[in-house]
C-alpha cells in the first residue's frame, strides 16, 4: 500500500508557501509540488460570492424597505414635498411657500410613523407594543408643540393642541359616523360603549383641568400674584392628568384589555402574523421619519406668521384647524374607511383615544416641559376656546351614550366643527399677544 505525505516549505523568493505531496510507494516516492495560493484561491472566490451575494441581498432588501415605507401610502404623492421643503428653506423661498410645502410633507410622515410604531409592536409583545403606539400616535402634534414651546410661542402651541382634540372629536368621529350611516343604510350600526365610557371619562377631568384655571382667575382678580397661582395650579393638575394618563395606560394594557380593545373582527383586520419589515429596519426607519417631522414642524413653526399676513387668514384659524386636519389626514381617513367597513369599534378608537392622549398626555406633558424650561405656560387656554371644548366633549358623550349610530349623529358632529372653525377664521390673535415675553 502506498502513503502520502505533504511536506511544507517555504519559497522565499515568491513569498508564497509550497506544498509537496509525496507518495509513498513500491515504486518510490513522488513529488507534486503545489502552491498554497492555487489551494487558497478556490476558497478565497468562493467566500468572496458569498459576501457579494451578501451585500446585494442587503441592497435589495433596503430596496424592499424603501418601497414598503415610502411608496407603501397613498399619500406617497404627498412626500416630494418633504425635500422641496428643505430645499426652499437653504435657498431662500418664500415664507408662505415653505409653510405650505413643510405642511403638505408631514401628512405622509404622520401615518408612516404610525404605521412603524406597529411594525416594532410586532417584534415587542402586545403590552410594549400598545405603549408604543400610545406614545408615538400624536409624535407630529407632540414635535410641533415642542418647537413651538421652544420658539415660545405659547399660542400657537394652545390652539394646535386644541385643534387635535376638536377635530379628532368632531370632524374624525362624525365624518365616520355619517359616511357609516350613509353606507350601511339597511343595518344598525352599534359599537361598545365601555370603550367610549372610558375615554369620556378621562376627556372630563381634562375638560375639569382646563375650566379650574380659567374660574380661578375671574374669581380672584384683586389680589396680587394671580398669574403664579394660575400658573402652580396648572402644573399641579398638569401631574395629575399624566398620573391618570398613565393609570388608563394600564387599565388598558394589564388589567382590562378586553375592555377596551376594538373587538375580534378589529383586530384580525388591523393585525398580521408577522410583519412586513423587521424591526430594526423599522427602527431605523422610525427615527429618521421623526427627525423629517421634527425638521418640518420648525419650518411650520417659524412661518405661520408670514403665511397668515400673506394670506390674510388669522393664526388662531391655521393653528386649530389647518394643522391638525392636515396632519391627522391618514388618520381620518383610516377611521372613515372603517365605518365604511361597519367596524365602528376601531374609528371609535381611532378618534376618543387620539383626543385622549392629546388632552391628558400631551397638554400635560408640554407644561411640565415649559416648566423645566421656565416658561409660563399654564392650562387657561382662553373663555372662548375652553368653551368650545366642553360643548364638544359634552356633545360626543350625548352622542355616543345610546350605543347605536346613525348619519344624522355625524351630520351634527361635522355642522359643530364647521362652525367652530368658521368662529376662529373671524379671531384675530393681536401681534404683540403670540410670542411669550421673556421672564425679566
Amino acid at each position: 500500500m502506498g502513503s502520502t505525505q505533504e511536506v511544507i516549505n517555504w519559497d522565499l523568493e515568491n513569498r508564497d508557501c509550497i506544498i509537496k505531496e509525496i507518495s509513498g510507494g513500491d515504486d518510490g516516492g513522488e513529488e507534486t509540488p503545489q502552491l498554497a495560493s492555487d489551494i487558497l484561491s478556490t476558497s478565497f472566490l468562493r467566500k468572496r460570492t458569498n459576501q457579494e451575494r451578501g451585500c446585494s441581498g442587503k441592497f435589495r432588501q433596503f430596496l424592499g424597505n424603501l418601497r414598503i415605507v415610502v411608496l407603501g401610502t397613498k399619500l406617497c404623492v404627498l412626500i416630494p414635498a418633504i425635500p422641496l421643503a428643505i430645499f426652499g428653506q437653504c435657498y431662500g423661498f418664500a415664507s408662505p411657500c415653505i409653510f405650505t410645502l413643510s405642511l403638505l410633507g408631514l401628512a405622509p410622515l404622520a401615518e408612516r410613523v404610525s404605521f412603524l410604531t406597529e411594525q416594532i409592536a410586532y417584534s415587542t409583545g402586545p403590552t410594549v407594543g400598545g405603549l408604543l403606539n400610545a406614545t408615538c400616535g400624536n409624535a407630529t402634534e407632540l414635535i410641533i408643540a415642542l418647537f413651538a414651546l421652544n420658539q415660545r410661542k405659547i399660542l400657537v402651541l394652545k390652539y394646535s393642541l386644541l385643534g387635535s382634540i376638536l377635530s379628532n372629536l368632531l370632524l374624525v368621529l362624525g365624518s365616520s359616523l355619517f359616511c357609516g350611516g350613509l353606507v350601511n343604510l339597511k343595518m344598525e350600526q352599534t359599537f361598545d360603549r365601555k370603550q367610549a365610557d372610558v375615554n369620556s371619562l378621562l376627556l372630563f377631568l381634562g375638560l375639569l383641568c382646563h375650566v379650574l384655571p380659567l374660574m380661578f382667575e375671574n374669581s380672584i382678580e384683586a389680589l396680587n400674584h394671580t398669574d403664579q397661582s394660575i400658573l402652580w395650579l396648572s402644573r399641579t393638575s398638569s401631574i395629575f392628568m399624566l398620573v391618570a394618563y398613565f393609570a388608563y395606560l394600564f387599565f388598558q394594557l394589564r388589567n382590562h384589555r378586553q375592555l377596551c380593545k376594538s373587538g375580534e373582527e378589529g383586530e384580525d383586520e388591523l393585525s398580521e402574523n408577522d410583519a412586513i419589515i423587521s424591526f430594526w429596519s423599522a427602527f431605523i426607519w422610525l427615527i429618521t421619519m421623526t427627525m423629517a417631522i421634527s425638521v418640518l414642524s420648525e419650518y411650520v413653526v417659524g412661518t405661520i406668521e408670514a403665511a397668515s399676513d400673506t394670506w390674510k387668514i388669522s393664526v388662531s384659524f391655521i393653528s386649530l384647524i389647518l394643522l391638525p386636519i392636515v396632519g391627522n389626514a391618514a388618520e381620518h381617513a383610516g377611521s372613515v374607511i372603517f365605518a365604511f367597513k361597519n367596524k365602528l369599534d376601531i374609528s371609535l378608537g381611532v378618534a376618543l383615544g387620539s383626543a385622549t392622549q392629546i388632552s391628558m398626555f400631551v397638554v400635560p406633558m408640554c407644561v411640565i416641559v415649559a416648566w423645566i424650561m421656565r416658561i409660563p405656560m399654564d392650562l387657561n387656554f382662553g373663555l372662548l376656546e375652553t368653551s368650545c371644548l366642553g360643548f364638544s366633549i359634552i356633545l360626543t358623550a350625548f352622542t355616543l351614550q345610546d350605543g347605536n349610530s346613525h348619519y344624522i349623529k355625524g351630520v351634527v358632529l361635522c355642522l359643530s366643527y364647521a362652525v367652530i372653525a368658521a368662529c376662529f377664521f373671524f379671531h384675530r390673535i393681536p401681534d404683540g399677544n403670540l410670542i411669550q415675553p421673556e421672564p425679566v
